[in-house]
């Protein structure tokens, strides 16, 4: 979430009567209000209508899980579409990840994967080996290029996938899952790449990616996760390194030195 379109209270008023507007600045994507306490505006930058569309029927056939909840879907705001949710008590994990949460998410996930499973998706899969070949190569970086040739991975086409749920993208209240939001990348995709992402924001060591796979899928093995995990870091890596922001933090090697 974040700020790129500023906006002010007579900017709202012909679609939602209120009385606080917040700004958030815990993102970059997209333009994110709070609305009263009680709403979320989330105005799409850069976004064309059939993609926020996709989103839209997405929340809609998910919505028995804890996915936002749509209030309004005609929002336009100097040139730009909006949707206004409804806000999820709670806040996103900052710190430190109890087993609670890393089960709760793994249980989310499975029942999204369980309800997306040979679903189409107007977003084809923009997480695949040709796609992040050629993000690597705009990038000219040879540590890049050099583990994207160690890895022996086949991805596959499981049904809609999220594709970007790190910590910031998930609410907690008393430690029970409140909310999974920010659906904007989801695309067909492989599931258990999905899961590594998670495990990649989620997971510090060995034993938090274990309980991870426990409650996901019992029939994962480790050995089998780890190359997915090595790719969703050297995904997001590349991604992160193309934005010129920090990816220190994400790398598989330093992350998760134990697992090999």
């Amino acid at each position: 979430m974040g700020v790129k379109t500023k906006i002010f209270y007579e900017d709202i008023k012909p679609f939602f009567d209120i009385k606080t507007l917040e700004e958030t600045n815990n993102g970059e994507s997209h333009t994110v209000y709070i609305l009263d306490d009680e709403y979320i505006l989330k105005i799409y930058e850069e976004e064309n209508i059939f993609n926020i569309d996709a989103e839209i029927k997405l929340l809609n056939y998910t919505s028995s899980l804890c996915v936002p909840k749509i209030i309004k879907n005609d929002i336009f705001i100097k040139g730009k579409r909006g949707l206004l949710f409804s806000k999820a008590k709670g806040e996103s994990v900052k710190e430190f990840v109890k087993s609670t949460h890393l089960e709760q998410i793994a249980q989310f996930l499975k029942s999204f994967h369980k309800i997306t499973k040979d679903k189409k998706h107007d977003n084809l899969s923009s997480f695949g080996k040709s796609e992040l070949k050629a993000l690597i190569k705009k990038t000219g970086n040879q540590v890049f290029e050099k583990e994207f040739d160690s890895l022996n991975i086949e991805l596959k086409n499981d049904g809609i996938i999220h594709g970007d749920l790190f910590l910031d993208n998930a609410t907690f209240c008393e430690d029970k899952l409140t909310c999974v939001f920010d659906f904007s990348d989801a695309c067909e995709g492989d599931f258990i790449f999905d899961l590594s992402v998670v495990a990649l924001s989620w997971c510090s060591n060995k034993s938090d990616v274990l309980v991870l796979l426990d409650a996901y899928d019992k029939s994962i093995s480790l050995e089998e996760f780890i190359p997915y995990l090595r790719y969703a870091s050297l995904y997001y890596c590349v991604k992160r390194h193309l934005a010129n922001r920090d990816y220190d933090n994400i790398i598989f090697k330093k992350k998760f030195k134990e697992l090999v």
